[in-house]
């Protein structure tokens, strides 16, 4: 993980956010090349769950809510961690993150090796929610929540997605939008973090039918991963116990990813059964059901969420794209991600920097090709550092300008994988990328 960090930090990936002033803990910022990545991680999950399927619509709620929404969810009296003091070093810690210790009430602490007394320092809940308020006066009228989950959003609009789409069952609803916890314990750099990005579906359909469309996604979300480049191997799917399932699942089970710290979640599927709209229904007073023309009747559907995290699923490119070759007598890092994926697809770089003639052609190259490719153009190195900063970055094709381009009206393109390197005219170099990058 040491690598990644610095390299994202190095090349622009990920930086620390507000870090001018010191930093602001488990926060981070996404710089000019993060970006792009995210971005494409976004744009992939959308196109795959949204444009290339009939049943699915997709939706973009606001962050603030109806207190009565939390109500309904629960997530106003049940979503909540057990804490425990340590009156050595002060700090909270979650009851589930301490170690056992000798004896039955005693805990060891993970950060200063304290032992911990229940009897003296019983668990008190504490509940995730970011508090805020919406108005002039600052009272109990007006405290609402930054959400917690995106996937609220969605089921209070179901009857406006039903009555304007006319979907009929199953359809789902997708949504992509930032979410917030007040996680007591964040930390392995962006997996997890206080403000996050959600990709979240809601998939509605009739109950006899929850446990055909629950396997179906799942198999479907774990393709997804392996479709843009992550190692099968690298890859499981682990059904959750039944004393670890959430109090509204009939069942669930995660996508987890090997990463550098271990096995961890990168999406959760799970079969919501009807809690959700059965919740609201209460709470609003609105019945939250569709008419079954086929059989006559009305029907609360049941739900299958996949659930998955846009930094964590960002994180997990960025770690199995990293790779360290022996080439000579040195150590080449370069990040391997897709072609779909790839944050910069193609970098224009003269030869010699100091050559007008040869800056003047690459230039002309890269404002060519531009609109159509994701490139950058680079003059500011030696051409060794420049196809260094390219690996590091994953681009995936290095066209250099030299002194023969000036003659012959050809370029040197460079594989970021094989290193091979093939001499194209400049006259069909839109054309040659284009189709090596379809």
């Amino acid at each position: 993980m040491d690598k990644i960090v610095s390299l994202c930090k190095r090349r622009g990936f990920i930086f620390q956010s507000s870090e001018i002033y010191g930093g602001l803990g488990s926060v981070w910022d996404y710089g000019p090349l993060g970006a792009e990545l995210k971005r494409n991680v976004k744009n992939l999950w959308w196109k795959s769950v949204v444009q290339d399927r009939m049943d699915m619509v997709g939706l973009d709620c606001a962050i603030l809510m109806h207190p009565q929404a939390w109500k309904a969810s629960g997530h106003v009296d049940g979503f909540a961690d057990p804490l425990v003091d340590c009156k050595a070093c002060k700090k909270r810690f979650r009851l589930d993150h301490l170690k056992e210790g000798a004896g039955s009430e005693e805990r060891i602490c993970p950060s200063c090796g304290a032992k911990i007394d229940l009897r003296q320092s019983p668990p008190r809940m504490f509940n995730l929610m970011m508090k805020t308020s919406l108005g002039a006066v600052e009272d109990e009228s007006a405290v609402t929540y930054l959400r917690p989950e995106t996937a609220q959003g969605i089921f209070v609009n179901f009857l406006n997605v039903v009555d304007t789409t006319r979907k009929k069952l199953p359809f789902g609803v997708a949504q992509i939008g930032k979410s917030f916890r007040n996680e007591i314990t964040p930390g392995n750099f962006t997996f997890r973090t206080r403000e996050f990005e959600q990709m979240e579906i809601e998939y509605f359909v009739k109950p006899e039918e929850d446990e055909k469309w629950y396997q179906s996604w799942i198999q479907e979300r774990y393709g997804w991963y392996i479709l843009y480049g992550i190692k099968k191997e690298h890859l499981r799917i682990r059904p959750h116990g039944q004393d670890e399932l959430a109090h509204y699942a009939k069942a669930c089970s995660d996508i987890e990813y090997e990463f550098p710290f271990g096995w961890s979640e990168l999406e959760g599927i799970a079969n919501r059964s009807d809690f959700d709209l059965k919740q609201h229904e209460q709470f609003s007073g609105k019945e939250m059901v569709v008419f079954d023309a086929q059989e006559n009747k009305k029907v609360r559907p049941h739900i299958i969420e996949p659930s998955g995290g846009v930094d964590r699923a960002v994180l997990a490119f960025l770690v199995d794209a990293y790779h360290e070759e022996k080439v000579k007598d040195d150590i080449r890092v370069v990040l391997k991600f897709s072609k779909e994926l790839a944050p910069v697809k193609v970098a224009v770089l003269p030869l010699l920097k100091n050559r007008p003639q040869l800056v003047s052609v690459a230039r002309d190259i890269a404002e060519g090709m531009m609109k159509e490719i994701p490139l950058v153009y680079d003059d500011t190195a030696a051409i060794g550092k420049l196809y260094r900063r390219q690996d590091e970055i994953g681009t995936l094709y290095c066209v250099t300008v030299d002194m023969d381009s000036l003659d012959d009206k050809k370029v040197t393109v460079r594989d970021r994988d094989t290193m091979q390197q093939e001499r194209v005219e400049i006259a069909q170099l839109k054309a040659y990328l284009s189709e090596k990058l379809k």
